[in-house]
């Protein structure tokens, strides 16, 4: 059943710009106020989180909005912490909305030993008192089965498919949707089906983690306009490389399309100096100021694909249809 009232709004420190523009759209849909909660998040000189809320939340249907993102563990007990709050305030609902999640990466045992972190946050997230999570293109999507609750797991194709529509207009014949590694096939088929591209493989083999050490093409790149599609860029080593290796094998030209930029280490300056014609990632993880300086780096407003979901979480309808691009595309309408 839906809240008697308007839905209710709270934000952690990971991405407070993103926060805002949700509130906007949400504003902007519901035709009244749709505010951030009055509320302060802050630390003890110890660096414990302390969370204090300021207005009502008995009742309420809360959508707590936190990407766990750098730094990592600070962003998680926030989240942690401020549903605790919200539990204790007797919200009748707390729904975490999750633009990326961290750890998603740790989601099996690799080698003997090792723990599966994605499961163990999991179980963090249902203990604080979270009753549903809303998130976009996990990295591993039986994660959605380590939650006991419902889990709604958006996707970023749509949104990559408008902006591709828009930004090769006349040249949709010369694309080739290009997975960085045999794990991402499923991924960039889905994006390919979209816009009706072909798809093509970079198949890439480690020596030790973080380390490539072969790449080879699979599929006729030549002449190609290649995008190249994952969910995840971090160093950006993979990205760069994969680039090099489809301009040698014939491609006109290179662009990525990603949906998190974590881009941590010598990732913006690998980038800048790529031969990457572009990067286009969405704004799940707040942008650093080197992110926003770079010239070939393009950032997708993620705004009006959440604040759509989570009016449709509020009053019970359908969030699946956010799935099709035609269903999202009045939602970018304007935006892209």
């Amino acid at each position: 059943m839906p809240s008697t009232t308007e839905p209710k709004l709270i934000a952690g420190n990971s991405n407070l710009p993103l926060a805002e523009a949700i509130s906007r759209r949400m504003s902007m849909h519901r035709g009244v106020n749709v505010n951030l909660l009055n509320a302060r998040v802050e630390r003890f000189n110890d660096g414990e989180i302390f969370v204090e809320v300021f207005e009502n939340v008995r009742g309420e249907d809360m959508f707590l909005i936190q990407s766990t993102s750098n730094p990592a563990n600070d962003n998680l007990m926030e989240l942690l912490i401020i549903a605790d709050a919200m539990k204790r305030s007797s919200a009748r609902r707390t729904t975490a909305v999750i633009p990326y999640f961290g750890y998603a990466r740790q989601d099996r045992r690799t080698k003997a030993r090792t723990p599966i972190s994605a499961k163990l946050v999991a179980n963090m997230i249902m203990g604080a008192g979270i009753e549903r999570v809303l998130t976009m293109d996990l990295h591993a999507a039986q994660i959605q089965g380590f939650f006991d609750i419902p889990v709604d797991n958006l996707y970023a194709s749509p949104i990559f498919a408008l902006d591709i529509e828009a930004q090769f207009k006349g040249q949709m014949d010369d694309l080739m949707i290009v997975s960085p590694d045999v794990g991402g096939v499923a991924r960039a088929r889905e994006l390919a089906k979209r816009i009706n591209a072909p798809l093509s493989i970079v198949d890439k083999r480690r020596e030790k983690p973080g380390e490539v050490a072969e790449m080879t093409v699979i599929g006729d790149v030549t002449g190609k306009t290649c995008i190249i599609v994952d969910d995840i860029c971090d160093t950006a080593g993979t990205l760069c490389k994969a680039a090099e290796v489809l301009l040698e094998a014939g491609a006109a030209e290179v662009h990525s399309y990603i949906s998190h930029g974590v881009l941590s280490g010598p990732a913006v300056e690998r980038v800048t100096n790529s031969v990457m014609k572009s990067l286009v990632i969405t704004d799940s993880i707040a942008p650093t100021q080197p992110v926003l300086a770079a010239p070939n780096i393009r950032i997708l407003p993620t705004a009006p694909l959440f604040a759509r979901a989570i009016l449709n979480i509020w009053d019970g309808t359908s969030v699946s249809s956010l799935f099709d691009t035609e269903s999202l595309a009045p939602a970018y309408e304007g935006v892209l």
